[in-house]
């Protein structure tokens, strides 16, 4: 693995610590008067998802680990794990539910996402920041019910249950964010 110092970090790069493989999602060079420079980063965990803030001295080498990202296919669930496809090679590949992580609440066969590897182990799995989903199931909006801005439960096709407008039924196709888990749109 290629070691890189403290002051080459940017946001999105993947490091081998003592403890397993993380992610830098925020970085801060900082200088003070007095004493040495250092490096304030906020840290993901790739397994747990957590987030760890750590500090470094700056210049100080550090493993940076190479992960290997495929984009593939969602074909379907078999038990608890998820079957995808390697578009170029048609491989066929189960996951773990925990490598999914939230991706679970959101994903539906035939979609394309991104699965990192690192040493042949699932890492993570990266799906578009917004996707369009059925609306399965929804109580539906009583007259009277005018309140601007007003919300209901409503249960996408993936089981997920998130909040929407009144105006919004059973069968409607809805934009969600998989970030935050909110409704964006009608579509």
């Amino acid at each position: 693995m290629p070691a890189i110092t403290t002051n080459d970090l940017k946001n999105g790069i993947t490091l081998q610590l003592e403890n397993g493989l993380f992610t830098v999602i925020e970085f801060q060079h900082v200088k003070p008067g007095k004493g040495g420079a250092f490096v304030r980063t906020k840290l993901r965990n790739l397994k747990t998802g957590n987030v760890l803030e750590k500090t470094f001295n700056a210049g100080i080498r550090v493993e940076q680990a190479m992960l290997e990202k495929k984009d593939m296919q969602f074909l379907y669930r078999d038990g608890d794990d998820y079957v995808f496809m390697d578009t170029e090679s048609y491989d066929q590949i189960n996951v773990a539910p925990v490598a999914l992580g939230d991706a679970a609440d959101y994903i539906i066969e035939s979609m394309i996402a991104i699965i990192a590897t690192h040493n042949a182990e699932i890492v993570s799995v990266e799906i578009p920041a917004s996707v369009e989903l059925l609306i399965a199931n929804t109580e539906p909006g009583i007259q009277g019910d005018r309140v601007s801005g007003a919300r209901k439960p409503a249960e996408l096709q993936t089981g997920k249950t998130i909040q929407v407008p009144l105006f919004v039924n059973i069968g409607d196709k809805v934009k969600v964010d998989t970030r935050s888990g909110e409704y964006l749109t009608r579509v």
